[in-house]
């Protein structure tokens, strides 16, 4: 996700106006509706997806930006709070996923291979996230909120995920490690031990390089509400934004049987876009496996992936209402439009063969204990830095220069 620079927060009474009202009537009627077609749980899922759009969006809370201010400016908060956001996960997860059981129903991790196809993926996906101004969830809620830009980035992001889906059985052909669990490896209590300790090494690190380069850590900076209004309006804290998402992820574990995912549903936006221009993936091993070529013939509001990222869109444009900020502007300069095309098409192809997104492979991922789920951070981390070093072609930034003094 990226935190780019906002309007000024509006202080006045709360006013939803005509997109906000809208989004509420959407989340109230699409949840009812969903769940008398889809049953129940597909209506509480969807208003799962909102609860996670208005988190996003009061929270802000950034991966793309988060990485991007760190290789920047070697400020880490953003860096700790998300792994604070993964340590509740894992304590959350951990125990349901090595019991298989969560409230008497079947649950599994988003566990996968980790091998080429991600290390790739991940990579283009770094780059991506730079470009496109966010990631799978950061356009999403962005785009909900009225980023026109994202619009486009979103746009190819499903272009790129449906382009990811005609070659993705030879990338799964490539070399690579079996699915592989801490939760399985060490159990629920060795692998929430051997996460921990991870993430506090990492967490340590930001602050080593922080406090070397600033001489002592940033802090918040101070919100102009407070209490109920606060809440309602945002800002959040970065840390209530980690702790909601922790919870809301751990919610659609327990009524979906798996964690958050967003992009797969892009690919079948995508392949059903294709099939309305008259080609074909029913052709391409990606959709001739039972779950694929299932949510391919049936409606996209039978996919839980789908109906979670429509609710995200919907709580977005919501929480932008709220806080007064929902202003779309199509004065978009020309370079940073090409940014969120080239951006879109490496996010879409990279979250494919690299099995997610930040939300699928990392957060969801590493929150199952996957091995595949560290790999992709590392090599998305790496991706970032080279897109970093990229954005001031296309936006009016500083150039990064590397440093030679250690």
């Amino acid at each position: 996700m990226s935190v780019s620079s906002s309007p000024t927060i509006d202080t006045g009474q709360p006013s939803l106006g005509t997109p906000g009202i809208g989004a509420l009537l959407v989340l109230v009627i699409g949840t009812l509706l969903l769940g008398y077609a889809y049953g129940p749980a597909q209506g509480a899922l969807f208003l799962v997806g909102g609860a996670l759009g208005i988190a996003l969006y009061h929270a802000a809370f950034g991966f793309t930006s988060a990485w991007r201010v760190f290789i920047m400016d070697e400020r880490g908060r953003g860096l700790r709070v998300q792994m604070i956001l993964l340590a509740l996960a894992v304590v959350l997860f951990f125990p349901f996923l090595a019991s298989g059981t969560l409230f008497g129903h079947e649950v599994k991790g988003s566990v996968s291979p980790a091998g080429i196809g991600v290390l790739v993926g991940a990579f283009m996906f770094g780059i991506g996230m730079q470009l496109g101004g966010g990631c799978a969830s950061g356009t999403l809620f962005t785009a909900g909120g009225g980023n026109a830009r994202m619009l486009i980035t979103l746009f190819f992001f499903i272009v790129g995920s449906v382009l990811g889906t005609v070659n993705f059985d030879w990338w799964t052909s490539l070399p690579s490690l079996p699915p592989t669990s801490l939760v399985t490896t060490f159990g629920a209590a060795g692998g929430i031990a051997v996460s921990l300790v991870i993430f506090a090494a990492i967490a340590g690190i930001t602050v080593l390089v922080e406090k070397r380069w600033h001489g002592s850590l940033e802090n918040e900076a101070p919100s102009p509400r407070h209490g109920f209004e606060r809440f309602l309006r945002g800002p959040w804290p970065l840390v209530l934004g980690a702790v909601a998402l922790a919870l809301l992820n751990f919610a659609t574990l327990s009524i979906a049987g798996r964690p958050w995912g967003i992009t797969s549903a892009f690919a079948l936006w995508g392949a059903k876009g294709a099939q309305l221009i008259g080609i074909d993936p029913t052709a391409w091993a990606y959709w001739q496996t039972p779950a694929n070529a299932k949510a391919l013939a049936d409606s996209v509001f039978a996919d839980i992936t789908s109906v979670m990222d429509f609710g995200i869109i919907a709580g977005a444009m919501l929480a932008s209402s709220l806080a007064g900020r929902f202003a779309p502007s199509w004065d978009i300069p020309l370079r940073s439009v090409l940014a969120a095309i080239i951006g879109g098409l490496l996010l879409g192809y990279g979250a494919r063969i690299a099995y997610g997104c930040n939300i699928g492979a990392y957060f969801s991922g590493i929150s199952s204990g996957s091995l595949h789920g560290y790999l992709w951070a590392a090599a998305a981390f790496a991706g970032n830095i080279i897109g970093v070093r990229l954005r001031p072609y296309f936006f009016f930034e500083r150039k990064i220069l590397l440093r030679t003094d250690g």
